[in-house]
């Protein structure tokens, strides 16, 4: 039996005494992390907000096996946030959609969440009303037309089935009671409120399709009430996406089992402690992308040269080559050489040593 066929469903408990050192250790880490960031200022803030989210709407589809294009994602937001980031990029979409919910989740996250709010999010990830060639229900429950909700892996004919959700016809039901209790039961730590609901609305699996992604907007949102701040400095969609294998178990495993979630709450708490800790790269590549830009302040610059070094100071795929400048600033192979000429001849670029066809060049190290 799953879960939600139990006569206790959904009355989930855990041992206090068990998650009590993870939840304190998690609290404590979620206040440092804060500090620091406020410490930083406003545009280092906003800086480490965008690197933050870009990172988890792209891993949050990544967990999903969708692909989405990085400079979209960071146009997308960075527009949004009213942030100047030089040449912004079109975004499908798709792209849109998907940083629509995410922002509305988390810059939004003292508004109540309700079924509308919910539908609002289903439609903005599938604009087109399909997910790849298979047209879905959007901005509605599912409906099981096709047969029931069944999370599945291995090929046709040897499907394995990992788990079955509620029926249909039991939705408006289950997500009344989900949403009843996201808004209106306040008696737990809303750290704790946030492990819980991404469990409970992924176990309802309502939507024909995005029920993961959402499930970690609406987790993303209790961790930014319990904050009591828009500003997302951590990503738990790129740890997740790392841990992407314990994630499924344990999800699979909970599914299976009783009420009690303890072994699920200790493994979200420890993933969301791990997440938090992984945003101290986050604030040593702003804190370094900002002691560039200040060793080159003088330096005179076009908005091309100035495109790529943004582009090397994120994250850059591989070396720098004369075609991947031209390529990145929509210039021709001729310009690209001359501004990389130029950057080497103030020293902001170095050739890196292999020459010929291989010749790449790198941000130029502090003197």
């Amino acid at each position: 039996m799953y879960i939600h066929e139990l006569k206790d469903w959904p009355q989930f408990h855990w041992s206090a005494e068990q998650i009590a050192e993870l939840l304190a250790s998690v609290r404590h880490r979620q206040g440092r992390l804060v500090g620091h960031m406020e410490a930083l200022g406003f545009n280092l803030q906003q800086e480490a907000v965008l690197q933050t989210l870009t990172s988890d709407v792209l891993k949050s589809s990544e967990i999903e096996g969708e692909k989405l294009n990085a400079d979209q994602v960071r146009s997308s937001i960075a527009r949004r946030l009213g942030m100047d980031i030089g040449a912004l990029k079109p975004a499908d979409r798709s792209v849109e959609g998907v940083v629509e919910m995410m922002l509305d989740a988390t810059r939004n996250y003292k508004q109540p969440l309700t079924s509308d709010r919910l539908f609002g999010w289903h439609a903005a990830l599938f604009p087109t009303s399909r997910s790849g060639m298979r047209k879905i229900r959007t901005g509605a429950w599912r409906d099981d037309s096709e047969g029931p909700m069944q999370v599945v892996s291995g090929p046709l004919g040897k499907e394995h089935v990992h788990y079955e959700a509620p029926k249909a016809g039991l939705l408006d039901q289950e997500m009344k009671s989900f949403l009843d209790w996201f808004e209106g039961d306040k008696k737990f730590d809303p750290v704790l409120r946030a492990g819980i609901a991404h469990l409970w609305f992924v176990t309802i699996h309502p939507f024909d399709d995005g029920n993961g992604r959402i499930a970690r907007a609406i987790a993303d949102m209790a961790l930014a009430r319990s904050e009591n701040s828009p500003h997302r400095f951590y990503s738990m969609s790129t740890q997740i996406q790392k841990e992407h294998k314990a994630y499924y178990d344990i999800l699979e495993l909970t599914q299976k089992e009783t009420m009690d979630i303890t072994a699920w709450m200790e493994w979200f708490l420890g993933c969301l402690g791990r997440a938090i800790d992984g945003a101290q790269e986050t604030l040593s590549a702003v804190l370094e992308k900002a002691r560039f830009w200040d060793r080159i302040k003088d330096v005179k610059l076009n908005d091309r040269q100035r495109l790529v070094i943004n582009r090397l100071l994120d994250e850059f795929d591989g070396k720098l080559t004369t075609s991947k400048y031209a390529a990145l600033a929509k210039c021709s192979q001729d310009t690209a050489y001359r501004d990389i000429l130029e950057l080497i001849d103030r020293r902001v670029l170095v050739q890196n040593p292999k020459g010929g066809r291989s010749t790449s060049y790198s941000l130029a190290p502090a003197q």
